[in-house]
């Protein structure tokens, strides 16, 4: 029987293993969807100081997690990776983006998964990310039902076939799906091509190449607080290190991925390979210092702004890997957020 207070430890003696265990993983569920006081529920991320008072740094990375699908039920999505097999619980807030917001049953066995976990919470999903790609560069011929696209000088060029029912919404941002333009789009990684389904910025009147485009180059400001958008980018390997891509190198250190000539804007300082780069997320209080990779091949060529809260700078100031974008808060559907950068420690020196 249950004593009278509402004690479990009588059912689970009388009960056996099984329901004890039973009764022990209905814990678990009810901490991720109903928490105590005090600790963060299973909502997105919030802003700077949404979990103050629970003992974790409200402006540190979030924890992300990579891997492949191998099955995945309402509740539970049991995820591998180069250290095995997880399972990870899935609260009734968990969201799934799938080419379009999905229920966790849409993951199939084989995806490619992208999950942000709860703070705190080593194996509780709070939002996953599936066979999501990204291309960005400039178009170099025109194909049936899509476009051929040039990332960078030593990268692959990438296939972008655009569907039928997303082509409307896609060419009201991209109305020139010629050679010499540039594109940038987010949808479903398949074999061998981006199924391209949403817009991640507006296409520029402009060629990528005419020289009168060219923002006037001013001078490069010693290191400081610039504030602009960061992106993200798909891996160029699984091994990847954690890193940026950064539009101004040194010239001693030539971007060999840069696909067309430039000034980057704004003006930035110039830095090298290695260099340190604090960079935070000004939607969210997140914050990280990361490594300078490379450069970043289109980002000097897109002057856009990125709206996700307010409106930014114009520039593309960091291109970060997804699984770095993600950690800092960021959403992949939403291709930006506005960020700061300084050079080697976080804006404002928070951790």
């Amino acid at each position: 029987m249950v004593v009278q207070r509402g004690d479990l430890g009588c059912c689970v003696r009388c009960s056996g293993p099984a329901a004890a265990e039973r009764l022990a993983r209905r814990a678990v569920l009810r901490a991720a969807v109903h928490p105590p006081p005090g600790r963060p529920g299973p909502g997105r991320p919030g802003a700077r100081g949404a979990q103050h008072g629970t003992g974790l740094d409200s402006t540190a990375p979030l924890p992300v997690m990579t891997g492949t699908v191998l099955d995945a039920s309402p509740q539970i999505l049991i995820l591998n990776d180069a250290d095995g097999e997880h399972r990870l619980v899935l609260p009734p807030a968990t969201e799934v983006w799938k080419g379009r917001r999905a229920e966790p049953t849409a993951l199939e066995p084989g995806d490619s998964a992208l999950v942000r976990l709860l703070p705190g919470q080593r194996n509780v999903a709070d939002r996953i990310w599936a066979n999501t790609g990204r291309v960005t560069g400039v178009i170099v011929s025109r194909e049936a039902g899509g476009v051929l696209v040039a990332e960078g000088r030593t990268s692959p060029r990438q296939a972008v076939l655009i569907p039928g029912w997303a082509a409307g919404r896609l060419q009201v941002r991209f109305p020139r799906l010629e050679p010499g333009y540039l594109i940038d789009v987010i949808g479903l990684r398949r074999p061998g091509y981006l199924e391209a389904l949403l817009p991640a910025t507006s296409q520029p009147a402009y060629r990528a190449g005419d020289p009168a485009a060219a923002a006037t180059a001013g001078p490069h400001p010693a290191p400081g607080r610039i504030s602009g958008s960061a992106t993200w980018h798909e891996p160029a390997s699984p091994d990847e290190a954690p890193g940026v891509r950064y539009p101004a190198l040194d010239p001693g250190t030539p971007c060999r991925e840069q696909p067309l000539a430039g000034p980057p804007c704004p003006p930035l300082p110039y830095l090298s390979v290695g260099s340190l780069l604090g960079i935070r997320n000004e939607c969210t209080g997140h914050a990280q210092v990361l490594p300078v990779s490379g450069c970043a091949p289109a980002a000097r060529l897109l002057r856009d702004r990125c709206v996700t809260c307010g409106t930014s700078p114009r520039g593309r100031i960091a291109d970060l890997p997804m699984a770095s974008f993600v950690a800092l808060g960021g959403e992949l559907e939403r291709a930006c957020f506005n960020t700061t950068i300084s050079v080697g420690s976080p804006p404002g020196g928070e951790a």
